[in-house]
């Protein structure tokens, strides 16, 4: 296969920086599917923000405790109910050599707003103001509780590095563009050498990385697609590679009882749902089909036998320890309930719809939705599944190509709204809520309560309305929840991913420390 190599034009004089008596080391490393993209803003996943923590930084970053770190802004200020001010870090300089500036950090975030993945996060941002080169303001229209959330996924981009026009005469930074997406110029500790997109990337620790506190001392990463599960896993067996991510439950035996390798598991915050289709499907408009649907689906089975105990069957979108949690809300399995809702639907005879999932998206993706397809059939709901692979897959979501999709979601604001934004709020193509509804649900009171939590500074008021929200969705049953999907990770022993893994399924990479 042709490789499409991306090499920056000061690739050549770099040279890998490290502290004194420090060797560089080389990360071999593969994941489930590598970036298509490299433009920061080409899509909200984890994918995306995975890439931005290597080659960009964010303002604020999460700790593995889930507080806030400083990072491009080593402080900040609330100076009054709807301004906070970013005191930037000085001296930082982006891989093309262009000082970062505030010019840079407004540029970003007015690019936010218009990125159809990331507009409707950074909607309650009126403006973002620069003080001087180094102060930023982030002004709100009304007081909104989760700025320094937001403050996570502003990765600054080098503004005259993406100004101009391509060779084609399309703006640098158009989104969905060629440049962006095949340029980068970052201020993170590593920059793009070469690429061959959802395949193979390779980086190098940049020399004039600003963080020399940073404990890392790999100097070269290779990450490479590796779509199948066993595959990765064989790989890291056989010295192919050394971490890999994510690890299939039914390798984790496998990779605990080898001595040479590390497996590092945590408890995840992912929901993995199924969407169904009401602009496609006219039954999927009755709530009585709708929870006929959800007390088909024995998420705890699946759970048990499909993701090997790997997973928390789910009730609700919001997990355990979110602000919009409500323990009331359990899985509900019941096979007699849910026929006795399709004989009272006037569908005990059942009916047919087509089924789309990932099949190198989420833990055994493919095997979860024959797992959901057979469970249907015990209420005559004969399912037609085709699954793909992801690059493929997010396409035909974006087109709704199908009558149940599934979806899964992460909160990238670690907030239950974000959940209930993407996945429920009535689809809005100029707002972008609702971007992943992929059932088409539209609910006025769901819409309204979000719109009322986005500007609660009250916390515990808040997680009153998130909880209500949760519970609305459930009785309408506007999608299928199946479950929280853990994380797992695996490296050859002597490479210390302990240190650098976290709930976010964020690496950061810059900081890993190789024997």
């Amino acid at each position: 296969m042709q490789r499409l190599f991306l090499l920056l034009a000061l690739a050549a004089a770099w040279a890998v920086v490290l502290p004194a008596g420090v060797q560089a080391k080389t990360l071999r490393m593969a994941y489930a599917a590598a970036p298509a993209s490299l433009d920061p803003h080409a899509e909200l996943s984890a994918g995306t923000l995975q890439l931005s923590h290597l080659v960009f930084d964010p303002l604020v970053r999460w700790t593995r405790k889930l507080t806030f770190e400083p990072r491009l802004a080593e402080r900040w200020e609330r100076l009054n109910a709807t301004t906070v001010r970013f005191y930037l870090r000085r001296g930082v300089t982006f891989h093309s050599g262009n000082p970062m500036t505030a010019r840079d950090v407004v540029w970003t975030i007015d690019r936010l707003k218009r990125s159809p993945g990331f507009k409707t996060l950074f909607a309650p941002l009126a403006a973002a103001r620069a003080i001087d080169e180094h102060t930023v303001d982030l002004v709100t229209a009304k007081p909104y509780p989760l700025v320094l959330n937001l403050a996570t996924l502003v990765f600054p981009m080098d503004s005259a590095f993406y100004s101009g026009v391509d060779a084609g005469g399309r703006p640098k930074d158009d989104q969905g563009g060629s440049f962006a997406a095949a340029n980068a110029s970052g201020t993170g500790p590593f920059a793009v050498l070469a690429r061959e997109p959802g395949v193979r990337v390779e980086f190098a620790r940049f020399d004039r990385y600003w963080d020399r506190a940073s404990p890392g001392n790999v100097g070269r990463i290779v990450l490479t697609s590796i779509g199948e599960g066993p595959k990765r896993v064989a790989a890291l067996l056989s010295g192919e590679v050394d971490f890999i991510a994510p690890v299939p439950p039914a390798s984790l035996a496998r990779i605990r009882g080898d001595d040479r390798l590390s497996l590092v598991t945590k408890t995840g915050t992912r929901i993995v749902t199924l969407q169904l289709n009401q602009k496609r499907v006219p039954q999927f408009k009755d709530r009585r089909i709708r929870q006929a649907i959800a007390h088909a689906v024995d998420n705890a089975a699946i759970a048990k036998e499909v993701m090997g105990g790997f997973a928390t069957p789910a009730g609700q979108l919001s997990p355990r320890g979110f602000a919009g949690h409500n323990s009331a809300l359990t899985p509900r399995y019941d096979l007699r309930q849910a026929r006795d809702l399709m004989k009272e639907a006037g569908y005990e005879f059942g009916f047919s719809v087509t089924m789309m999932a990932p099949s190198n998206r989420y833990l055994n993706d493919d095997k979860i939705a024959r797992a959901v397809a057979a469970m249907l059939a015990k209420i005559n709901i004969e399912v037609s599944l085709k699954t793909l692979p992801e690059d493929r897959y997010r396409t035909k979501l974006d087109t709704r190509a199908a009558d149940v999709m599934m979806v899964g979601w992460q909160s990238d604001t670690e907030d239950s709204a974000s959940f209930s934004e993407v996945l429920a709020m009535t689809p809005d193509e100029i707002t972008g809520v609702g971007r992943y509804n992929a059932g088409n649900y539209s609910n006025p009171t769901v819409d309204r309560l979000l719109q009322q939590s986005r500007s609660m500074t009250d916390l515990k008021g808040r997680a009153e309305i998130l909880r209500e929200i949760e519970r609305t969705l459930y009785e309408d049953a506007a999608f299928v929840p199946l479950h929280w999907q853990h994380l797992a990770w695996a490296a050859r022993k002597g490479v210390h991913i302990e240190r650098v893994v976290n709930v976010m399924n964020l690496p950061y990479l810059g900081d890993l420390v190789i024997d």
